[in-house]
Order: structure tokens, then sequence, then C-alpha cells
């Protein structure tokens, strides 16, 4: 059985705000909300396996204290930029 797109959306929007450090939860939860709507379910499908990753990680990865893995390192790009976007700042992962 399937997962319905809208239940998808909630399950992957809970996951990005409740992540476990208060900066991954801000970071991904605005992204969630501003993106996840205008995602493909590929997409989605690599948004959903990147939130299995630590969060620790994914601070580094966001923020280009570690490179990123190659699989993620389209979607972190665009995490990044958007949340440059939003502090107005720039930020380039590795």
């Amino acid at each position: 059985m399937t997962e319905p797109h809208e239940a998808r959306l909630k399950r992957l929007r809970m996951r990005s705000w409740r992540r476990g450090i208060k900066e991954m939860d801000l970071i991904l939860g605005h992204y969630s909300d501003a993106r996840l709507d205008q995602m493909t379910s590929v997409e989605l499908d690599l948004y959903d396996a990147m939130l299995s990753e630590n969060d620790h990680d994914l601070y580094q990865w966001v923020s280009g204290q570690q490179p990123t893995p190659l699989q993620y390192l389209d979607l972190i790009t665009g995490i990044s930029a958007f949340t440059a976007e939003m502090q107005g700042t720039k930020t380039e992962p590795s």
C-alpha cells in the first residue's frame, strides 16, 4: 500500500521540523514548508532518505563545513541556498 501524497508531505514536514537539534529544525522546517509542494516524487524520495541522516552531518553539509555526499549534493546545495537567502547571506556546501 502506498502512502497518499498529502500524508507523505505532512510526514516529511513533521520530520523536518522535529529533528533533534534546533538549527536543523529551523533549516529543514522552513525549507520543507516552502519547497516540498513543488518536488517530484523522485525528489521527495531523496529528501526522505536525507532525513534519515544524522543531524550533525546534515548541519555540516548545509553549512559547508564538510563535503556533501554526491547523492545529496544538489539537494543540500538547494537547502543551503534557500537558507542563505532567508538569512540574507551566501553559503555553499562543499
